[in-house]
């Protein structure tokens, strides 16, 4: 009969080594087996990587604020571009106006006077014809009238000299149409055709400025005569 050997006879086994249950599915623990983690463990896990996004396709942040910087720059260069053009054009119209203010104000100062120059010729002819008719009138006691009148007429002559009316000279001078009315044609010989005869009423101006021309008779040829112009012949 065969002795069968007792429980305190048994060989004693080394205890089992404990499990990482927490390692990856696809890693092994230091030593020993592995357990698979849970299916809604691994879910999660999964999701997890998902959220992250992949470092080599994500964009560096310093190529995108590079290309919002140029961007910037150029509307920048354009807004001053355009600004710049508009100041140009604003200092333009600035000096064309200052300009024409100047050259109507310039004027205004030189041709102010004008209106009342033009009046005073009146009287200057009055005291012409006054000093001829006593001239031809040969009266003693108008001797002094005379001369009274003449001071006249030379003050007015002098105080517009000396602001710019000058007489324009006409006698002798070829017909300008500029300068001259011609009132009438006289025929002469002796002086060229188109050359001022006599003066009938003097003209005058003010600088450069026309006040009024000069009435005029002029020399045409003798042979013209008797082609009925509109000229008439003096004596």
């Amino acid at each position: 009969m065969t002795n069968r050997p007792g429980k305190k006879d048994l060989p004693k086994l080394p205890p089992p080594e404990p499990v990482n249950a927490w390692a990856s599915s696809g890693e092994e623990a230091a030593s020993g087996p592995t357990l698979d983690p849970s299916p809604e463990l691994a879910e999660a896990l999964r999701e997890a990587a998902a959220a992250v996004p992949d470092p080599a396709s994500r964009k560096p942040p310093a190529e995108s604020d590079e290309s919002a910087a140029t961007d910037r720059i150029e509307d920048l260069s354009a807004e001053l571009v355009e600004t710049k053009d508009r100041l140009v054009r604003m200092y333009a119209d600035f000096e064309n106006y200052r300009r024409r203010a100047q050259r109507e104000r310039d004027e205004a100062l030189r041709f102010g006077a004008q209106n009342l120059f033009k009046d005073l010729l009146t009287t200057v002819d009055n005291l012409e014809r006054a000093i001829d008719h006593a001239r031809m009138g040969g009266v003693g006691d108008l001797e002094n009238l005379l001369q009274g009148v003449e001071l006249v007429q030379k003050g007015l002559v002098s105080l517009m000299s000396r602001n710019g009316v000058v007489e324009i000279e006409a006698l002798g001078k070829l017909f300008d149409p500029a300068l001259h009315e011609a009132m009438a044609q006289a025929p002469d010989d002796s002086q060229a055709p188109n050359t001022v005869l006599e003066v009938l009423q003097k003209g005058y101006k003010l600088h450069d400025r026309l006040l009024r021309p000069a009435r005029v008779i002029i020399a045409r040829a003798p042979d013209a005569a008797a082609e009925g112009s509109d000229g008439q012949a003096t004596d």
